[in-house]
């Protein structure tokens, strides 16, 4: 028996997501636009038929959308929500081009890409650092109090009083490291260097696999080691400590994001691991049913994903963006028009393919497919 958050809870938990940290994301190219002078001519919430509408003193349009997927800042001087440029905004008298986009110097046009993704690692660290104020920093030594028989960490010989100092060359401070280190990589060999009765001791160690159904009955397959520490450790964050431990926890987040996407890329990891927005929606209703902590904690996770994603050099994303202006400041001039109208016709078709694949995936990890088969037979 499995505990299901239905149809309602889920639709409103996942707008309850999705819709802040969309709007935060926007806020940050708008707000850094509107430092630098650049008028926002729309600021839209979603994609698609238009739900509502009013436009504020400066002019500009906010626009609340059917499709709350992402949204987008149009500025003077853009063609369409991707940023493209409309040469339209030559033709403008010099005060109007002066608060077009295209007008700005490459830095600021760089600082107003930017400011999306950026604004939502930030908006990320800030909850993070909230808990640790709250709950504190888990400090528990990496000192192995009990090896689990049979377990990975057996068979490649950790004994009880090791203290492990790094898993692939990748530090090890406090135990909750090795999870963060091993819990991506089920399956892969590693050197461990453990320290042993006062000597530097390496190991290589195959990850262990572990498969565990939660409550809703979705399956999960990790990396695990198979030992235990001692008594958990934990102390006390300070107020004006957590931001440094907020910015710390999703650096190591981002981390093991950058490292499960080149495990994909490398078909070290299967493509059926990828969710889009169906598989966010089902979370965000069971995280919900767990409480207000635990949808919290995935509003974090979720904006942290959607900064780096916006961050990747692909086109259509800010980070596709930003390689052109780099492109720019190498060459001394604007990659040419037909080039980034090719680039933008690729990074769409890779987007739109994507948002295909991870909708499959969805739809397979709620068991469509084996439902359509058992029908059909």
């Amino acid at each position: 028996m499995t505990d299901n958050p239905g149809f309602f809870l889920t639709v409103i938990a996942f707008l309850l997501v999705i819709g802040p940290l969309v709007f935060v994301h926007e806020l940050g190219h708008y707000l850094v636009g509107r430092w630098f002078g650049v008028h926002a001519e729309t600021f839209s919430i979603g994609f698609g038929p238009e739900i509502t509408a009013w436009h504020d003193r400066r002019g500009t349009r906010w626009r609340l959308a059917a499709l709350p997927l992402g949204g987008y800042v149009k500025f003077a001087g853009d063609m369409n929500a991707a940023s493209q440029t409309d040469s339209a905004w030559l033709e403008l008298s010099a005060q109007e081009r002066n608060r077009c986009f295209p007008a700005k110097p490459l830095y600021q046009r760089a600082l107003i890409v930017a400011a999306g993704p950026l604004v939502n690692l930030l908006f990320a660290a800030l909850i993070l650092a909230g808990f640790a104020t709250i709950y504190g920093e888990n400090v528990t030594p990496p000192r192995i109090a009990e090896v689990v028989q049979g377990s990975a960490a057996a068979k490649a010989g950790l004994k009880v009083g090791d203290t492990v100092r790094a898993v692939d060359g990748q530090a090890v401070e406090a135990f909750p490291d090795l999870r963060r280190i091993v819990v991506g990589r089920p399956g892969e060999t590693v050197d461990v260097e453990v320290v042993r009765g006062g000597a530097p001791l390496v190991l290589p160690l195959e990850i262990g696999t572990q498969v565990e159904r939660d409550r809703f009955g979705n399956e999960f397959r990790y990396g695990a080691l198979g030992v235990r520490s001692v008594e958990p450790v934990v102390r006390p964050v300070s107020l004006i400590e957590a931001p440094v431990v907020g910015m710390r926890r999703t650096g190591e987040l981002i981390q093991m994001m950058a490292e499960g996407l080149v495990q994909i890329v490398t078909g070290r990891r299967p493509l059926s691991e990828l969710g889009g927005p169906l598989k966010i929606a089902q979370i965000s209703g069971e995280q919900a049913v767990l409480g207000p902590e635990a949808l919290i904690s995935l509003i974090a996770l979720v904006s942290i994903n959607l900064g780096f994603i916006n961050l990747l050099p692909i086109p259509m994303l800010d980070g596709g963006h930003l390689f052109f202006y780099g492109i720019e400041a190498i060459q001394r001039r604007p990659v040419s028009p037909r080039l980034q109208e090719i680039a933008y016709r690729s990074g769409l078709a890779l987007l739109l393919g994507m948002m295909l694949l991870v909708t499959l995936n969805d739809l397979a990890s709620f068991g469509l497919w084996r439902g359509l088969s058992r029908l059909i037979g």
